[in-house]
């Protein structure tokens, strides 16, 4: 079992950043992160192989979102820049116990097995 433990959101105007924390309860091979907005699917914004730090973001994301790892606190970290309205979603952390994601599927909901209960983040325009 593993227990992981969302911090960070809040709510942010435009073009703010906000910086998102997950502490996992033990070692994992690949951790990522997703968000859903309501009436939308859950979608993958950035992943991170816990062990070699390889980075994976979605085309959404990319240059604006950060995501690093603190190995020896099993956390990882995603900082949010330049953000906008349309990144208001409940943010979710997720750990990948079982070594399924591939380079390929590291942002795919399929690839992680444990999931945290989200912190909510807000944009005002």
């Amino acid at each position: 079992q593993v227990q992981l433990v969302e911090s960070g959101g809040g709510s942010v105007q435009a073009g703010g950043s906000l910086r998102l924390s997950c502490v996992a309860s033990r070692y994992t091979y690949n951790m990522g992160w997703f968000r859903q907005a309501p009436g939308k699917e859950r979608e993958g914004l950035a992943a991170i192989y816990m062990a070699g730090g390889s980075t994976y973001y979605a085309d959404s994301v990319k240059g604006r979102f950060t995501i690093s790892r603190d190995v020896a606190k099993n956390t990882v970290y995603l900082q949010m820049n330049s953000l906008k309205p349309e990144d208001t979603a409940m943010y979710y952390c997720a750990a990948d116990t079982l070594l399924r994601a591939t380079i390929a599927t590291m942002l795919n909901i399929n690839s992680y097995n444990y999931w945290g209960l989200g912190t909510q983040v807000t944009v005002s325009s």
